[in-house]
């Protein structure tokens, strides 16, 4: 399976939420490999700092090229899943990495802005369906406050919304940054018992709607 997180918003957490996916995934035994399609390089720059970390149990490679579609697919043949970290602004990138997938994940966080800055992503999965009509496509709800009233409308504006929204919700917490920093998974972080069943109900929940 060949999973994008993607979203012309930048800072809505399409990194963190792939790595952390990959890492949940991987815990199980399964075979990963994250994908780096995004100019700025951040899982790249994730993967260095955790050489100095624990042992990594899945690979992080760049190719911010528009020709990942065609190299996608061989990535994929020796691994269970693959997860692309899409760009943010390049639409060529943007596009490639569309076509190269089975599934188009698009994080935002609970606020109309997000929903509105998200248009151009959802005008380029349009076209990538014509070419790739059997593209399946969630919004994400990342960074949520805790029982917060815009998060539960977000969520409701969006549950009859095409592409709907997934139900697995990643909260704002501190343990991401933290994470981010060291070049750990939340999982790898004390106290971040919580988090860490948020992105394992995330992982979930993407390979129920892909098969």
């Amino acid at each position: 399976m060949i999973v994008v997180f993607l979203n012309q918003k930048g800072g809505v957490g399409k990194t963190t939420l792939a790595l952390h996916v990959a890492g949940a995934w991987a815990a199980q035994g399964k075979r990963v490999v994250v994908v780096d399609a995004d100019p700025q390089g951040s899982a790249l720059d994730w993967s260095e700092r955790a050489k100095e970390a624990l042992p990594r149990l899945f690979g992080v490679i760049g190719l911010a090229r528009d020709t990942l579609h065609c190299e996608a697919p061989e990535i994929a043949r020796g691994v269970d899943h693959v997860l692309i970290d899409g760009s943010s602004w390049i639409a060529a990138l943007m596009r490639s990495a569309m076509l190269a997938a089975d599934l188009a994940l698009v994080p935002a966080q609970p606020s109309p802005f997000d929903g509105w800055a998200s248009g151009e992503t959802l005008r380029l999965l349009q076209e990538a369906r014509i070419f790739r009509p059997r593209l399946v496509a969630r919004f994400v709800l990342n960074r949520c406050g805790a029982r917060t009233v815009i998060a539960r409308e977000t969520a409701d504006a969006l549950a009859n919304h095409e592409p709907p929204v997934l139900a697995s919700r990643v909260g704002q917490r501190v343990v991401f940054a933290d994470a981010a920093r060291t070049g750990r998974l939340v999982s790898e972080v004390p106290r971040s018992e919580l988090a860490a069943r948020e992105i394992a109900a995330l992982a979930a929940e993407i390979e129920r709607i892909a098969r």
